[in-house]
């Protein structure tokens, strides 16, 4: 089997070597990609789960995704209007529309996970993925784009 793919890749090789060799750089390029790809997407929701904190650049959906909250519990604490959909805005954005620093719905945000933790405990034997309260590591950097914070 290896004397037919030598003497294979040889033959290529005498017939136009360059060709080959683009072909051989796209073959082991496709496998490295394939190989980063499949393990991305393997560990890819894990990242989701690990609750981050609460942070300007984050919209509500994707708060409601990390912390695992049902839509009605931020809806409910960022004021939204439930008929309105999901908006695709960040916190800073929604800050910015109601004139508020970005703080007050990250705190609203955070007694709304408080809440919903407290109301629904985990079941025995079955640990959260992260403990932590919603406010700790918070990032003091701004979200890219956002000046100042957002405030």
């Amino acid at each position: 089997m290896i004397a037919f793919l030598k003497r294979h890749i040889l033959r290529y090789w005498a017939a136009a070597p360059v060709a080959t060799l683009l072909l051989a750089v796209a073959l082991a390029a496709t496998a490295v990609f394939g190989v980063r790809s499949a393990v991305f997407w393997a560990h890819g929701f894990e990242r989701i789960a690990r609750e981050q904190p609460v942070a300007a650049w984050m919209t509500p959906g994707y708060v409601a995704l990390s912390w695992h909250l049902p839509r009605e519990a931020v809806i409910e604490a960022l004021t939204l209007d439930p008929r309105a959909g999901s908006p695709r805005k960040t916190l800073a954005d929604l800050a910015a529309e109601r004139n508020v620093p970005v703080t007050t719905l990250i705190d609203a945000l955070e007694a709304a996970i408080a809440d919903h933790r407290a109301a629904h405990p985990p079941p025995p034997g079955e640990a959260r993925s992260d403990e932590r309260s919603p406010g700790d590591e918070q990032s003091e950097e701004p979200a890219p784009g956002v000046e100042g914070g957002a405030e």
